[in-house]
């Protein structure tokens, strides 16, 4: 069953166009990655699903009732005199006030900040009501979660929570999540849209953008590179560019993540040169971001 199905959809400010054209299908139970540069269309294409604009033209096609619905911004905001249970409490009510009260304490046990249930929010540091946004969401069980960056103000051990919470709640729900941090979206989703100037660019498994990328590795040495390692590597079937980036700096564009890990290594002994280290600058799945998005 697919929960999410775009076709053309514009949405434009004056001349602008923030979403040009966009089709996207979402799987019912995934978790579905949006990445893309600033502007490229990500809050505005989650608003639009949830409700809050709407498009200018195309369609948009939801297999979950509107009220199954939920929402977190990228930056919540809360009114501050109120506790976060009071806060997740209401947000119950407002869905479905039939829905059981211990949901509450669950939903703030499961966003991490049950020991902070009964404190006045107004206190709270971003990351911690990052995860009561999070909790307001959850309470009541939605068949389709969108959130907004909702990493980008947790250190590592708060990402690394919200993400197993991400990936529990898939099944149950179906996630989608806009991320700028790449690594988060490569183990965390099922399906990866990268968008560009309000156009999904790609959209398919992480594992499918990886192979299409490649991966850049940087080669230090004690001396200038001579001409007849450079050919080498040229020369190599999995290198498809070779650059001297400064002195004995070597950079390579490898199409073939396993073949250049054996190649590099047996060109370099060849070579006879003193090399200082071999660094994997980017991986295949940046590299195909990149390239998607220049």
């Amino acid at each position: 069953m697919t929960v999410v199905r775009t076709e053309g959809l514009v949405r434009a400010f004056g001349s602008t166009r923030a979403l040009d054209h966009l089709d996207m299908h979402v799987p019912e139970g995934c978790v579905y990655g949006l990445v893309g540069p600033n502007g490229a269309g990500k809050s505005t294409l989650l608003s639009i699903l949830a409700g809050l604009r709407r498009p200018t033209s195309g369609t948009v096609v939801l297999g979950v009732d509107r009220r199954q619905v939920a929402m977190l911004p990228d930056a919540p905001r809360f009114e501050p005199w109120l506790t976060a249970r009071e806060l997740v409490d209401h947000a119950r009510v407002l869905v479905d006030a039939t829905i059981p009260r211990d949901r509450v304490d669950d939903a703030l046990e499961r966003a991490g900040i049950a020991d902070a249930a009964d404190r006045r929010v107004g206190g709270f540091s971003r990351g911690m009501t990052q995860r009561l946004g999070i909790a307001t969401c959850i309470v009541a069980s939605p068949r389709l979660l969108l959130l907004d960056e909702p990493t980008s103000a947790l250190d590592p051990a708060g990402r690394r929570d919200v993400l197993e919470l991400v990936r529990e709640l898939a099944g149950d729900a179906t996630v989608i999540l806009s991320s700028h941090v790449l690594v988060d979206i490569a183990r965390t989703c099922d399906i990866v849209g990268v968008l560009h100037h309000g156009r999904m660019r790609f959209e398919g498994e992480p594992e499918q953008l990886a192979a299409s990328g490649g991966s850049e590795w940087t080669i230090h040495l004690h001396d200038e590179a001579p001409a007849s390692l450079l050919d080498a590597l040229s020369d190599a079937p999995w290198s498809d560019d070779v650059r001297v980036v400064g002195h004995g700096l070597v950079r390579v564009h490898a199409t073939d993540l396993d073949a250049a890990q054996l190649g590099l290594v047996a060109i370099l002994a060849d070579a006879r040169v003193r090399v200082r280290a071999i660094e994997q600058t980017s991986t295949e799945f940046e590299q195909a971001f990149l390239e998607l998005t220049r």
